[in-house]
């Protein structure tokens, strides 16, 4: 599962901009996660093969009694639910009383704990270390969420690299999930899928609190059904437990080789299931669209929930999507084909060879664009990992390669390589100078060649003064 990275401290110290910073600041990253408090944000941080999932909290206030007591149980919550807690310090305005108060807090909930002094702009990195190094937390971390300095490294050196395809996992074959809005009929489906009666289906909001992998056989094939809580708007949340259950879901999108988002046909295609679908998107995860009860619409509907599909999709490259009814079993069967296709696109080999011939025919097509006026050059391509399948490019100002160049790469590679229902992850590599730091060292014969050409450039300098005047 992804590593969740909690950041908690005083008002005003930068969290917020570094999350945007850590997600990349895509509002479909940035938004609160339907069902959350407004002072708590979740986004997932994917950057140059590195995966975790961000949680942004409200500021802390601190004074001799501790922490205000509804903040402190959402710190609490966002600290209780981390792998890890990097506490922001500001360090123009140094350190205080309320820095003291939340390290206390952090060091009674046992919790590993990265200390980040943001604001450095301008300020001795030295000075403002010293200053918090006394908090007893280990050594900080200088930054500048603002501007970007040192955020590249805090993330190469404390974000973990993506999990690309977790065959040491307990649970066997493919694993798909099962994700969308309260009451669309998840269970139902993965009861439907298993044949048997296997998790709770209730007509109330949020009778699957938690995720539960369930392992099966099909045909001979392995499977691992993930049936997940329901996720909600955030203003509709107001059980803590339910909170938690948005944080699993989020987690076992994470840990899927494909997401089936299930919509309800008789209502269409909401904000919300396009809130979950960015997280999908973001995940990296291959993505099968169910539009469920669809035996009971009247054919008027039908052909507008088409619509609707075809209007706010079409971003998507290639969707599939199936027309099914869960209770009744039309359209279920079906879907093992899909899934087996979409996972066998995830885990697919890719030759180096083939990602080069169609990384030159797409940049002879559409070559890259200039920054800071010099082209962009991309040399060579390879296979990078599984589940999505990853592709790094290398190449000289890589690095300032843009969005939309990027997303015309991604669909030339699914196009060509005919990838069914997943996308690709571009990974571009800065290519340094390999003469960068080396000296060239001169003979002595070179030594005294060089000598002789000053003095003869000298000489001639002088003559052509002398004839000017």
């Amino acid at each position: 599962m992804a590593n969740v990275i909690a950041l908690v401290g005083r008002p005003n110290v930068g969290k917020s901009t570094l999350f945007n910073r850590l997600t990349r600041s895509r509002d479909a990253l940035v938004a609160s996660y339907p069902g959350l408090t407004r002072d708590r944000q979740y986004g997932r941080c994917t950057v140059q093969g590195k995966s975790a999932l961000v949680v942004d909290t409200g500021g802390l206030s601190g004074n001799e009694e501790g922490i205000d007591g509804p903040m402190a149980e959402q710190a609490r919550a966002a600290v209780a639910e981390a792998d890890v807690v990097w506490f922001m310090l500001d360090a123009q305005s140094g350190r205080t009383g309320g820095d003291e108060v939340i390290a206390q807090m952090l060091r009674e909930a046992g919790k590993t704990v990265l200390p980040i002094v943001n604001k450095v702009d301008g300020q001795n990195p030295d000075f403002a270390l010293s200053e918090f190094a006394g908090l007893g937390l280990g050594d900080p971390v200088c930054i500048s969420a603002t501007n970007g300095h040192g955020v590249r490294q805090l993330i190469e050196e404390h974000v973990p690299d993506a999990d690309q395809d977790d065959d040491a996992d307990e649970y066997p074959g493919i694993r798909f999930a099962v994700v969308g809005r309260p009451n669309v009929g998840k269970s139902t489906l993965v009861n439907r899928m298993l044949g048997e009666e296997r998790v709770v289906v209730f007509d109330q909001a949020g009778t699957t609190r938690d995720s539960i992998y369930i392992p099966f056989e099909r045909d001979g094939h392995e499977y691992t059904v993930i049936d997940t809580a329901g996720v909600r708007r955030r203003g509709r949340i107001s059980e803590k437990i339910e909170k938690f259950s948005v944080v699993k879901t989020l987690e076992a999108i994470g840990d899927a080789h494909v997401v089936l988002l299930l919509l309800d046909g008789s209502e269409g295609l909401v904000d919300q299931d396009l809130h979950l679908l960015s997280h999908v998107l973001d995940a990296g995860r291959a993505l099968i669209l169910l539009v469920n009860k669809w035996d009971g619409l009247e054919h008027e509907w039908r052909d507008d929930v088409r619509t609707q599909l075809d209007r706010k999709l079409g971003f998507l490259v290639n969707p599939y999507i199936h027309f099914i009814s869960a209770l009744h079993g039309s359209g279920v069967g079906d879907l093992f084909g899909t899934i087996a296709r979409v996972h066998a696109s995830g885990a697919r080999e890719l030759k180096t060879a083939e990602l080069n011939q169609i990384l030159e025919v797409a940049m002879t097509r559409h070559p890259p664009p200039l920054s800071s006026g010099r082209r962009i050059k991309l040399r060579y391509a390879h296979a990078g990992g599984h589940h999505p399948p990853t592709i790094v490019i290398h190449g000289s100002q890589a690095d300032a390669v843009p969005d939309s160049y990027r997303r015309y790469l991604e669909h030339c590679f699914i196009d060509a390589l005919k990838l069914e229902g997943t996308p690709v992850r571009l990974l571009f590599r800065k290519g340094d100078n390999p003469f960068k730091g080396r000296k060239n060292k001169l003979t002595e014969r070179q030594q005294n060649k060089r000598k002789r050409m000053i003095r003869h450039v000298k000489r001639n300098d002088k003559k052509r003064k002398r004839q000017r005047s």
